[in-house]
């Protein structure tokens, strides 16, 4: 009995990962908020079409850029001192957006939320700190569940804040960018008096293991060059490159799907909003109550595998079927099938790469993803152009079943065992 009750406790999440959680869930809602009004934001200030999804890659290219550098940082100076830094960043860069009165402003402030965006690396590392590796997946799970809440809650508070009247200087749209601030800043709050450092000096820590000239020696220097290098590790390499991978096919789909459903299936751009609530919460629900579950019968890989396998045939799927009762019974499976590939990369990740270096990992795994997000919608935009509203589907759906069979790679000879 002593046994058994010394293992749930151990298996129970501490606060501080309830409080992280809580975090990522409002840096989230911060982050929605401003997708639904950036096009036509940008289409005040007299931006053409391409120059408005320049603001989307300038974001996404800068938090390419800057989320290694602020998870090496983390890892030298401790979680929650960047956790913050980044949040204001945040903060800043909306107040900015929400009173740019031109353009090159409005692209300076988009630069800036993506250079200081490396919050959700930096948080993960503070999951992966404050957990053993058997709690990790459950709570990359959580964590990411509770995240992908927040995209959920977004949209509709953004529409609220269209809605009540702008202050003096700032627009309609405007507004959204400023209770987008406002929440981000309520994050940071949180994160200043709540949460605790759970490892803050880690070349003190480096110092009293081995020694000052080891500790000086593992004092990396911060530079952009370990974002190709890191592709060549044994274990880690693989593991950045699928997280690109999974990004990069995840986000054909996601542009192909909007024009889609509106040109192809005749839905407004009201059930369009309903169709991303209900894929948000139909993966909420899945990754808290299935994943852990899941876990406790197969390996992490093989659900990886499994998850990707029925993402990409359900993507094939969708345009075969253009109507809108078998669109959404599809959307439904892709809902609760798409919660697991990111918390499970996420944790193999986690699982497989040094605990001192975990902010610097996580961090280079928040790059790729970034720069998949980059490079997607562009390749998916073409495809439409070129060649209709259907084509993006069929690419994706075939690429991912191809990195559902790059993803069995990542199997080790002790895996299926410890998942037994």
């Amino acid at each position: 009995m002593k046994k058994s009750s010394d293992s749930g406790a151990a298996n129970k999440l501490p606060l501080q990962f309830w409080i992280v959680a809580s975090i990522a869930f409002i840096n989230s809602v911060s982050f929605t908020i401003i997708i639904p009004v950036l096009y036509p934001y940008a289409k005040q200030f007299g931006l053409s079409d391409f120059q408005a999804s320049l603001l989307t890659t300038a974001y996404s290219l800068s938090q390419f850029l800057g989320t290694p550098v602020l998870g090496q940082l983390s890892d030298r100076w401790g979680r929650k001192p960047l956790l913050v830094v980044s949040l204001l960043g945040t903060v800043v860069s909306n107040l900015v957006a929400a009173i740019a009165g031109v353009p090159w402003l409005l692209f300076s402030a988009r630069i800036l939320d993506g250079i200081t965006g490396g919050n959700n690396s930096v948080a993960q590392a503070l999951v992966s700190d404050m957990t053993s590796p058997e709690q990790r997946t459950q709570a990359f799970g959580i964590y990411s569940g509770l995240f992908r809440l927040g995209f959920v809650a977004g949209p509709p508070l953004s529409y609220l804040a269209q809605t009540v009247p702008p202050i003096r200087g700032v627009s309609s749209l405007g507004m959204s960018f400023l209770v987008s601030a406002a929440i981000a800043l309520l994050a940071a709050v949180l994160c200043c008096f709540f949460l605790p450092e759970p490892q803050a000096d880690w070349a003190q820590q480096a110092e009293t293991a081995s020694g000052p000239t080891t500790a000086k020696q593992n004092q990396k220097k911060i530079d952009l060059t370990g974002l190709f290098t890191a592709l060549g590790r044994p274990v880690v390499g693989r593991i950045l490159l699928m997280t690109f991978l999974n990004g990069f096919t995840f986000t054909i789909f996601t542009f192909a799907f909007q024009p889609f459903f509106i040109n192809v299936l005749g839905q407004d751009a009201k059930n369009l909003a309903i169709a991303f609530v209900a894929v948000g919460l139909l993966s909420f629900v899945s990754q808290v109550f299935a994943l852990e579950p899941l876990r406790q019968r197969f390996s992490l890989v093989t659900m990886l595998v499994g998850a990707l396998i029925v993402r990409g045939v359900l993507f094939m799927l969708m345009p075969a079927l253009p109507n809108i009762v078998a669109f959404g019974v599809l959307l439904g499976f892709f809902g609760l099938a798409n919660a697991f590939p990111m918390p499970l990369i996420d944790s193999i990740l986690s699982t497989r790469s040094n605990q001192r270096e975990q902010g610097e990992v996580l961090g280079l795994n928040a790059s790729y993803l970034s720069i998949a997000n980059a490079i997607g919608p562009a390749v998916s935009g073409l495809l439409v152009t070129a060649f209709g509203y259907a084509m993006p589907f069929g690419v994706a759906g075939v690429l991912t079943v191809v990195v559902a069979a790059f993803a069995i790679t990542l199997k080790t000879p002790g895996e299926a065992a410890e998942s037994s």
